[in-house]
């Protein structure tokens, strides 16, 4: 059994993206990990946006994450980057905050080539923080995460490819977290 962090970086509520991290949380829950969810939207954004690492909330997610053997980052794809709201809370922590950790990134996005975003703008980020192991990132197509309206509740369901597709990269990741120094 691991610590898993897993940072939403989405600002939008309700999003595609942390519907994405949930089911990926849900996934890791049921094969027995502890899942602390660290929504970025959620944080005192003056807090945030002036680095005041001190202030409680932003203390508490800092320490969820360095208390964590593995971290999932969830981000939605913008403008071809990964969410400046992640970015704000990945510059607050500090350097080693990764270290010896194992990394899943999961990003929502338009198309299949975002998969660069987090390749090339994403993971030099991570690896700077100190993670032993990125794993291969994962897009989640718009198109694979549809609307759903009962009544007035709105919310998203994914298709039983992109469920499948994402149980088998919880595992995979689960997998490689087993083999890491910290687990």
């Amino acid at each position: 059994m691991a610590t898993i962090a897993c940072i939403v970086g989405s600002p939008a509520s309700p999003s595609r993206t942390a519907f994405v991290a949930d089911y990926v949380s849900r996934c890791l829950e049921r094969a027995g990990n502890v899942v602390e969810s660290v929504v970025v939207r959620d944080l005192p954004a003056e807090d945030l946006v002036r680095a005041r690492v001190d202030a409680p909330a932003i203390a508490a997610a800092v320490s969820a994450i360095e208390r964590a053997e593995g971290i999932v980052v969830a981000t939605p794809i913008y403008k071809a980057s990964f969410a400046g709201m992640l970015k704000l809370f990945l510059d607050l922590l500090p350097q080693s905050a990764l270290r010896d950790k194992s990394v899943l990134p999961i990003a929502t996005g338009g198309a299949s080539a975002h998969v660069l975003a987090i390749d090339y703008g994403l993971r030099p980020v991570l690896m700077s923080l100190g993670a032993a192991h990125v794993e291969p990132a994962y897009v989640v197509l718009e198109q694979e995460v549809r609307a759903v309206r009962a009544g007035d509740v709105a919310g998203y369901e994914l298709t039983p490819e992109t469920e499948a597709k994402l149980g088998e990269i919880a595992q995979r990741f689960l997998r490689y977290l087993a083999l890491s120094p910290r687990a």
